[in-house]
């Protein structure tokens, strides 16, 4: 309710303050030692930092903010089997569009990336870094989805795409999906 007060230096500076006072004690610190540094040996994130998370934590779930994975209902899915041709192999595309896609899990990182080819010029490279609890599976559906979504907004009228990837299980699940039962 009141995080709009942190835009206010004063208040923000007494919120660290007190913090501060608190973080001192509990790392038994002297005075000269910096807030941050304060916040590191507690192990305490800084109170403005946390009031900021906190609030936008209230906004996603009161559906005023920012909703990433938002839940959708079953209606409003478009299924694969409507819009997307799977084949194996090395087919000769004749397709304008070419996208590849890769995952990854290494010893402490999970990656994804896209790669976006237009006319055969690379038109779009992105790479994105998941939590590192994620699985290889997981990185390459991810790398599927961002592919298809960054085609979704590309200023072009060509809608058929051939997407090249390496993830078995994912193209296993999409052709044994069945259709859902929607009733009208």
């Amino acid at each position: 309710m009141w995080k709009s007060v942190l835009d206010i230096t004063n208040y923000k500076a007494k919120l660290i303050r007190i913090q501060r006072l608190i973080n001192i004690r509990i790392a038994k610190a002297y005075r000269a030692v910096s807030n941050g540094a304060l916040c590191v040996i507690t192990g305490l994130t800084p109170i403005n930092i946390k009031i900021d998370e906190t609030a936008k934590y209230y906004e996603c779930i009161k559906g005023y903010g920012n909703l990433i994975d938002q839940e959708m209902e079953a209606k409003y899915w478009t299924h694969p089997a409507n819009s997307v041709k799977i084949t194996e192999g090395q087919e000769d595309s004749k397709h304008t569009i070419h996208v590849y896609t890769d995952g990854s899990k290494g010893e402490h990182r999970v990656g994804s990336g896209i790669a976006i080819f237009t006319n055969s010029n690379i038109t779009d490279m992105k790479k994105y870094r998941l939590n590192g609890q994620c699985s290889n599976n997981k990185a390459e559906q991810l790398a599927i989805l961002k592919a298809l979504e960054n085609i979704q907004y590309m200023e072009t009228n060509e809608r058929t795409v051939t997407v090249s990837t390496d993830s078995r299980i994912t193209l296993e699940s999409l052709k044994n999906w069945e259709k859902p039962h929607i009733p009208h």
